[in-house]
Order: C-alpha cells, then structure tokens, then sequence
C-alpha cells in the first residue's frame, strides 16, 4: 500500500500544479505582449497618416491585454487549489491533481500564446488598412480573441479536476 500511495500523492506532485500557475501566466503574458506591440506598431504607423482613427483602432491593443488577464485568472484559480502538506508532512496534493493543474495551465497559456500572435499580426495589417479606407473594420481580431477564450473554458474546466490523497484513504 505504501507503493501505492508514494505514487499517487508523491511530494513532488505540486510542483506540476505551480508550473501550470507559470504556464498559464507567462505564455498568455508574452502573447498579450506580442499582440500589444504589433498592434501598437501598426496604430502609430497609421495614425501619422490618419491621427483621428488612433482611438478608433485601439481595439487590438485591448483585446490583446485581456489575453493576459485570462492567464492570471486560470493562475490564480490553479494556486488556490494547490495544497499545503498535513501536520505529518505527508502530501494531499496528488499526481492527478498536478497533472491536471499542468495541463489548464498550458491550455490556457498556449492558446493565449497564439491568439496574441494572430492579434498582433491580423491588427497590425487590420489598422494600417483602415488608416488608408475608414469603412474596413478589423473582424477577424474578434475570431483570434475566441481562441484565447477557448483555451480559458477548457483550462477552468481542467482545473476543477482532483484527488485528494488524504480524502480518499490513499494515505
């Protein structure tokens, strides 16, 4: 039984659940940041030619940050369910656990990764083409934002997926 129990509830079982807090932090971070600057790139260079669309064209700018703010939502989610050990020193955090706390925050964060990149690339083209014909609006933005909010609905629905060692008699 012993056997048994260091492999499900191993002590190093939450360094996978802190890693998907990193995952989903930082690759949804650096994909709003990529968005954010490619983005910005294209809005400045339009609005030398067309100032009085800047504001009109922020809209990859912020669609890009919210990438970001899913990533911290799903880490912050995934931290709050990581577990201290008992008063013996035993670990309740299990290896199903960490896998799964893994495995939301690279769904997360990945998909965060790639809608930013494909913000950042569709709104740097989508404002300079609106800077030079005002009645072209950038849609496709909406569609590389979906796949972030894809990577958010399955992550949260990853991180709700546990075994507790000490609920369970694995102990």
């Amino acid at each position: 039984m012993a056997d048994i129990t260091y492999e499900t509830c191993p002590t190093s079982a939450p360094f996978f659940g802190f890693m998907g807090v990193t995952a989903a932090l930082c690759f949804a971070n650096i994909g709003a940041a990529y968005g954010t600057a490619k983005s910005g790139v294209g809005i400045s260079s339009m609005g030398v030619m067309n100032p009085q669309l800047v504001m009109r064209n922020i809209i990859p700018v912020v669609m890009a940050g919210v990438l970001g703010i899913y990533g911290l939502i799903v880490a912050v989610i995934i931290q709050g369910a990581i577990t201290t050990p008992d008063n013996t020193g035993a670990t309740v955090y299990s290896s199903f656990t960490g896998y799964a706390h893994l495995s939301a925050g690279l769904c997360c964060g990945l998909s965060g990764l790639a809608a930013g990149m494909a913000i950042g690339i569709v709104g740097d083209a989508g404002v300079r083409a609106v800077g030079q014909q005002e009645r072209l609006f950038v849609g496709m933005i909406l569609i590389a934002e979906a796949l972030g909010l894809y990577g958010l609905i399955v992550a949260l629905i990853l991180s709700q997926q546990s075994y507790d060692c000490s609920a369970n008699g694995a102990r």
